[in-house]
């Protein structure tokens, strides 16, 4: 058994096959479960449908009654969530993100609520899948990501993870050849700065000017419409909001420590003070920003973009496992790679490894404080770091991989 999961002999292609299709019918079956049972815009245990998407679509409800610098006042955004769902009892979904995603989130309270969810969820995944399959060159790939665990979960959250996923996949597959068009994704990510962290450095270490230039004319035409549309008022409201998100959302870990899966959470959940978990998390941004830089400069493309897949999730202290939809990029990438230039002694398992984790990792973390959704993340950025450093190094080891089966 130990050497199979060496080779990744068991993946054989209809046992594959045979997994991702139970997985997919298990996820179309959750999702038409969700909605039989729903009452209203309300599942069977009361929650919105969507969960998180109720935040998304309250704020653009709120912008289009000309409230959008209320959208960072929780208790003023609460209730309107509570009069979209006609109840007192449903949770509430904080707002965080700065001003520009308010565009994103009026575009979707232009429809009505179950409509608006389906077309924002189907408006990213489609495109989404489709990079992927470009990444991997596999004609079957639309059925990995639709079948992958992290896809269900980022729909039954109505999230962001595809959208984010786009832009930051975009902007990696068009870095090399068309470096403004990929600083222009890029630069959108300004909608979630925490996922933007690696970027400016990125281009800095590797002297892509033209990528900046489109980065910053994104970036800052994204922050200027803001300007426009409703002035200093929603920055300054979002500003204002920030030490109360830090302390209740990423110190307290209101949003629950096993959902949240970063250095910082799993230092918590253990019982780590907020400054020892601030440390770890520093230590970790840190070290997977310097590895990816080094990639960046030394590495194939397709290593030095798995490894920024990989380390936009654990350079940030607030990271959910819907947002892991990212990760897929990273184990494309690889995959595709290790197609091209040989699988390394357990490679394909651990890829397999991340690709199910988001399936147990809340369950896992919760009851063993495990942090597997974490664990994975560094499982790609190494595996990207061990074939840079090994395989380039070494080409009998390298024709060796290339020949397992």
């Amino acid at each position: 058994m130990m050497g199979a999961l060496k080779t990744g002999e068991w993946l054989t292609h209809d046992r594959v096959r045979r997994i991702v299709v139970i997985c997919l019918i298990v996820s179309l079956a959750s999702l038409v479960l969700l909605f039989a049972t729903a009452h209203g815009t309300l599942d069977w245990k009361g929650r919105p449908i969507g969960t998180d998407y109720s935040e998304v679509y309250a704020a653009g409800r709120m912008a289009w009654d000309g409230a959008a610098a209320n959208v960072w006042d929780w208790p003023t955004h609460f209730k309107v969530q509570q009069g979209l769902h006609h109840s007192r009892t449903v949770d509430l979904y904080g707002w965080h993100y700065p001003p520009p995603f308010l565009f994103v989130a009026m575009a979707i309270a232009s429809l009505p609520y179950i409509a608006g969810l389906v077309v924002w969820q189907a408006a990213t995944l489609g495109p989404f899948t489709l990079m992927i399959r470009r990444i991997t060159g596999r004609r079957d790939t639309w059925l990995f990501v639709l079948a992958a665990p992290v896809t269900l979960i980022c729909l039954t959250h109505g999230h962001n993870g595809f959208l984010t996923g786009l832009l930051l996949g975009g902007g990696l597959m068009l870095l090399d050849r068309r470096p403004f068009a990929a600083g222009l994704l890029f630069g959108c990510l300004v909608y979630k700065p925490q996922f933007a962290l690696l970027i400016p450095l990125l281009l800095l270490v590797t002297l892509n000017w033209r990528a900046i230039l489109g980065a910053a004319l994104s970036s800052l035409g994204l922050v200027a419409l803001t300007f426009a549309m409703w002035g200093w008022d929603v920055w300054q409201a979002f500003f204002d909001s920030l030490p109360l998100t830090r302390h209740v959302v990423i110190e307290q870990g209101r949003t629950g420590w096993h959902k949240i899966m970063s250095a910082f959470s799993f230092i918590r959940s253990w019982g780590g003070s907020i400054a020892f978990a601030y440390a770890v998390q520093a230590l970790v941004t840190t070290t997977a920003i310097a590895i990816t830089l080094w990639l960046a400069r030394s590495a194939r493309p397709a290593l030095r973009n798995a490894a920024v897949s990989a380390a936009v999730l654990l350079s940030t202290p607030y990271v959910l496992d819907y947002d892991f939809v990212v990760l897929g990029l990273g184990i494309a990438w690889l995959w595709r790679d290790g197609e091209e230039h040989g699988f390394g002694p357990w490679e394909r398992t651990l890829l397999a490894f991340a690709w199910v984790a988001p399936l147990f990792a809340r369950a896992v973390a919760e009851h063993t404080l495990i942090p597997v959704g974490w664990l994975s993340a560094v499982t790609i950025l190494a595996l990207a770091l061990l074939k840079s450093s090994a395989f380039r190094a070494s080409p009998s080891r390298r024709s060796r991989a290339a020949s397992a089966p």
